[in-house]
């Protein structure tokens, strides 16, 4: 099943590299973001100011980090913007495109479908109350989360107007009767998609934002990286300059 992964991925050499990616961009915070990661307070550095500065840079391409940590502090910078404090709720946002980028992962599940129909019929062809049905439906209610917030346009172009929304009400459906279905066997996995189905909307809305910064066709270009600064400037006119 698709569960949070990002914090299990996450090596300690690669929290120092974004320490190292601090004290490129922010030399004063590279003192405090050592202390943070010494201590094992690894919340306190990925949330962080400077962390967010370091991986977005200022409008240019990705910092060299890795994928885990470029959707992972973002992420947990728009949720902690819009007073979601569940991290693990993050963390499942932030799992999905690192899970996905691989067209191997998708195809996998669902055998690469990915529209409505398809998906639905891929959870109908799995044995009636089986872990297995629970597991596909809650595989592909988070593809389907995925590609609303990774690839609006395409889903838009793909299903017309509305699609986007039929897809979120889709994957909170499908979630949250992945946790109906496994209730009795694990009740905090059934907890956990209770509540990624109540906040599929967040979930899409902040794949959505971060991805303008990787997926977006202009992202490599010199007006899209001014207009993402200038974005980021009007959205925390101080946050490129918050030590941390």
């Amino acid at each position: 099943m698709v569960v949070p992964m990002i914090h299990r991925w996450l090596q300690r050499d690669d929290l120092w590299r974004l320490v190292a990616q601090i004290s490129r961009i922010n030399a004063s915070a590279a003192s405090p973001a050592a202390h943070a990661l010494e201590a094992g307070d690894v919340d306190r550095l990925l949330d962080s100011p400077a962390a967010l500065e370091a991986v977005l840079g200022h409008g240019g391409p990705p910092a060299p980090l890795p994928l885990t940590l470029l959707w992972y502090v973002p992420i947990r910078s728009v949720f902690r913007r819009w007073d979601i404090t569940e991290i693990d709720m993050a963390d499942f946002a932030a799992t999905l495109p690192v899970l996905f980028a691989y067209s191997k992962e998708s195809k996998r599940i669902a055998g690469g479908a990915h529209g409505i129909s398809d998906w639905t019929s891929s959870i109908e062809a799995m044995p009636r109350k089986t872990v297995g049905r629970a597991e596909r439906a809650a595989e592909c209610g988070a593809l389907a989360l995925w590609w609303a917030g990774c690839f609006p346009r395409a889903v838009a172009q793909r299903g017309g107007r509305g699609s986007i929304r039929a897809y979120v009400t889709f994957a909170a459906t499908v979630l949250a009767l992945a946790g109906q279905m496994i209730e009795g066997r694990s009740p905090e996995t059934t907890a956990f998609y209770n509540r990624v189905a109540a906040h599929a909307d967040e979930i899409r809305a902040a794949l959505n934002e971060v991805r303008q910064d990787y997926l977006d066709p202009d992202f490599t270009s010199p007006e899209g990286r001014v207009g993402r600064f200038l974005d980021r400037v009007a959205d925390n006119p101080d946050g490129f300059l918050t030590p941390a």
